[in-house]
């Protein structure tokens, strides 16, 4: 726009020659604002990863205390999720802390989440991932009730997560626990057939999809899902690069369902 404004008044000014200088100042112009929109992007990433970080362990610590006390297992769950982060040990003292505020009876879990939700503006994505580790947290003590299930939905709901797509989230990361447990979620007498089809029923959780939905579907449903854990779209759109390994091992838990799914249809 600046070339091509430059280049107008240059003509109108001084002919061939002035249209020649004013392409050169349009350009110059061109250049310094899109360095300006680029340095204000990334302050806009910069604000938004640190919102992120803070919301997802003061929100931790909450839905800890959401049946009335934290168990030593939840304090545990949410340690398990800093090492799944690969947090230095500054980044884990400040997590730590913000746990300790979460689980505080101040609290104040809807002024937290309409600030992150700002924070986040219209990026579906970020806030599902964000979704997605609260999930994992309370999934990772291995005691999932429904008080924290209450506190779950408000959650989705404030940050205006429709319905559907919370149900999702709920069946991916609960097939995504499954299968971290290995073996003893099937029981010590399960055979290995019974052990392959409820496999086989977690990747189809994993992905959101049927067993009766066609190959097509099925492929639609594993795309949209590899889109919206790219990880370094994820982190282009705020995601903390702390929780980057999160979202790059979702990734590839979707992909080894889709390829579970693929080998059953012969496909």
């Amino acid at each position: 726009m600046g070339k091509v404004i430059g280049t107008l008044l240059g003509l109108f000014a001084g002919g061939i020659v002035g249209a020649g200088a004013g392409f050169l100042a349009g350009h110059v112009f061109d250049l310094v604002r899109e360095a300006l929109a680029r340095r204000a992007g990334l302050g806009r990433q910069s604000h938004t990863q640190e919102v992120f970080f803070t919301t997802t362990f003061a929100v931790m610590g909450h839905l800890a205390k959401a049946d009335g006390r934290v168990s030593e297992s939840e304090i545990q769950a949410a340690e398990h999720v800093m090492r799944e982060m690969r947090l230095n040990e500054a980044k884990r003292v400040e997590a730590r802390t913000l746990f300790r505020q979460g689980k505080s009876p101040g609290f104040d879990l809807d002024a937290t989440l309409d600030a992150f939700n700002e924070a986040c503006g219209r990026r579906l994505n970020l806030k599902m991932m964000f979704l997605q580790i609260q999930f994992s947290a309370v999934w990772a003590d291995g005691d999932f009730s429904q008080s924290e299930r209450d506190v779950l939905v408000r959650i989705a709901q404030r940050l205006g997560i429709p319905e559907h797509m919370f149900r999702q989230i709920e069946a991916m990361v609960s097939a995504f626990a499954r299968r971290a447990s290995g073996g003893a979620r099937h029981g010590a007498g399960a055979s290995e057939a019974q052990a392959r089809r409820s496999e086989l029923r977690e990747a189809y959780a994993i992905l959101g999809v049927d067993p009766k939905d066609d190959d097509d579907q099925i492929k639609r449903a594993y795309r949209k899902l590899m889109n919206q854990h790219h990880p370094d779209k994820l982190v282009a759109k705020g995601l903390p690069e702390e929780m980057m390994e999160v979202a790059t091992r979702r990734a590839a838990e979707i992909q080894n369902a889709y390829e579970l799914v693929k080998r059953s249809r012969g496909a």
